[in-house]
């Protein structure tokens, strides 16, 4: 089973892309740790990568792709894998649909993670994260057992930049220019599915199964 997750910043797809990938025993693929396994392995990919990244540029879309087939071309992908940050944006969509043209597969199966802009500024202002060892939390969500410190390795856990009000809002307009489209894209494809990201994790997580298996 070929997935891949969208919903705005905040909407919490990739927490449902990791349930997904652990109840199918599939691989989660997300493309910041496709990148960051690439440059620390020093590949080609990710040397490339790395030129763009250091610049402060975008990684192009072509290079991206690249990456994501070389991770899905592994082993414990081959029943299936489900994509979590790419593609972004219709021309990513494209350059992915073509890759796999190529290789006879394509995607099964678009999941969009609806939650409404004011509930994700609520959300995301609401989540703390431990620099040190990279777990996150939520204040009234996912606390950490003792408040503002990591349950994993007791370092003090932040608000981050990109978790400010003012930096979520602005990630916000970009997903509705840029990504947003993608659900159209999948739409017309016939394989889009759509879930209330404002039900409970649980819930959210059992209305995705039930139109996969459904």
């Amino acid at each position: 089973m070929k997935i891949i997750m969208l919903g705005a910043p905040g909407a919490g797809k990739g927490t449902q892309a990791k349930k997904i990938a652990e109840k199918y025993s599939i691989p989660h693929i997300s493309t910041g740790d496709i990148f960051r396994a690439n440059i620390k392995n020093g590949t080609e990919l990710g040397k490339k990568a790395k030129e763009y990244m250091d610049k402060g540029e975008l990684v192009p879309d072509e290079l991206t792709c690249d990456l994501v087939m070389d991770r899905i071309s592994e082993d414990d992908a081959k029943n299936g894998f489900v994509l979590d940050g790419f593609p972004r944006t219709i021309p990513q969509a494209e350059a992915l649909d073509a890759a796999l043209e190529k290789i006879s597969q394509s995607m099964d199966v678009a999941i969009d993670v609806e939650v409404d802009d004011d509930s994700i500024v609520k959300r995301m202002s609401g989540r703390r994260a431990c620099l040190k060892c990279g777990a996150t939390y939520h204040i009234v969500s996912i606390p950490p057992k003792k408040e503002g410190i990591c349950d994993n390795c007791g370092e003090a856990l932040v608000l981050r930049d990109d978790d400010q009000p003012e930096t979520v809002l602005n990630r916000l307009r970009v997903y509705h220019n840029q990504t947003q489209p993608l659900i159209d894209y999948y739409s017309r494809k016939g394989i889009l599915c759509s879930v209330d990201g404002m039900e409970s994790m649980e819930t959210v997580f059992n209305s995705i199964i039930a139109q996969l298996e459904g």
